[in-house]
């Protein structure tokens, strides 16, 4: 069993790590959450949505609120795979090569337009998070432990971009809709001003210890059986759907595992009950869909075919 007074801890942690983001991204309590939710999860988060919504501070709010490295990298058409991960460097001085690591090497990792890039410089990206390392020159270099991209790309733009394959897509936990704010919380921007002067004033509320020790302690949060169950049988509906030419991943399946253990987690609960699976599922899965031709001609949707998923999948009873 796990520790009630430990699970109440996690929960006060995670909340306060939401407020301190909420101080600077108004109006985005339950974006925010999700994305707290990924960070505990050990996963990567793209960020898809129009300019302007508040992606980029959203990132730079997490990553101040924990005392880590930040490394930032903007994607354009002539960004190398060098000037993600890092090179080897001549010392002229003693004739050997030294290692010059990139942004990559850094806590938080925000990838802003990561579809201008091209994919070999994105396939350098989701490697290293992959792989949780990178190699140069023969030489293995380790990324931190704690090591989150949060990936941002704009959908209703194509001219010069390179989407992302689905094999690369997979490597991200969740994707994530900002979303316009509300009236009220546009009305609070014109009257607050600029935010960027908000995240400058913005304080960690914990380092990356406290963040490490959060994201164990959430792996020690019981499946039981029928949970377990439940996530395959969910993953294999999606494979078998007369809509979907291409199913979930058996990574997709533990990343939800680890989210819904977070989500349980965070809800002062020891344990995964259905509706942490249920409120996960879809933005889990949904950007590693990929639907039939007739599906997509008749204008259907990955969520929507998840959600007829979610409907016709018994979820285990209490007991």
């Amino acid at each position: 069993m796990v520790d009630h007074d430990r699970v109440s801890a996690f929960a006060q942690r995670f909340s306060q790590l939401c407020d301190n983001v909420n101080q600077v991204v108004s109006g985005k309590a339950e974006v925010v959450e999700l994305l707290v939710t990924g960070l505990l999860s050990g996963g990567h988060i793209l960020l898809e949505d129009v300019p302007g919504v508040g992606k980029t501070l959203l990132a730079k709010a997490m990553a101040a609120s924990v005392h880590g490295e930040f490394g930032r990298l903007q994607f354009t058409p002539d960004l190398l795979p060098a000037d993600v991960v890092g090179t080897s460097v001549w010392n002229s001085a003693d004739g050997t090569f030294s290692f010059r690591p990139g942004p990559v090497f850094a806590n938080f990792v925000l990838a802003d337009e990561v579809n201008r890039a091209s994919p070999k410089t994105q396939s350098a990206l989701l490697e290293a998070m992959a792989e949780e390392q990178v190699t140069v020159d023969g030489t293995t270099n380790p990324l931190p432990e704690v090591f989150m991209v949060i990936a941002t790309q704009n959908p209703m733009e194509h001219h010069g971009t390179f989407p992302l394959p689905e094999s690369q897509l997979d490597r991200f936990l969740m994707r994530l809709s900002v979303g316009y704010p509300s009236r009220t919380d546009e009305l609070s921007l014109l009257a607050g001003g600029d935010r960027t002067r908000l995240l400058t004033g913005l304080r960690p509320v914990m380092d990356i210890d406290a963040l490490s020790n959060m994201t164990r302690f959430a792996e020690t949060i019981h499946v039981a059986g029928p949970i377990g169950e439940y996530m395959v049988d969910l993953a294999q509906a999606t494979r078998s759907h007369r809509s979907i030419a291409l199913g979930a991943s058996p990574r997709a399946v533990l990343g939800l595992q680890s989210a819904a253990k977070v989500r349980a987690a965070k809800e002062a609960r020891g344990y995964v009950m259905p509706d942490d699976v249920k409120a996960l599922f879809g933005l889990v899965m949904a950007h590693r869909m990929v639907l039939t031709g007739e599906a997509m001609s008749a204008g259907i949707r990955p969520e929507n075919t998840l959600d007829e998923i979610l409907a016709t999948v018994p979820a285990p009873r209490p007991g």
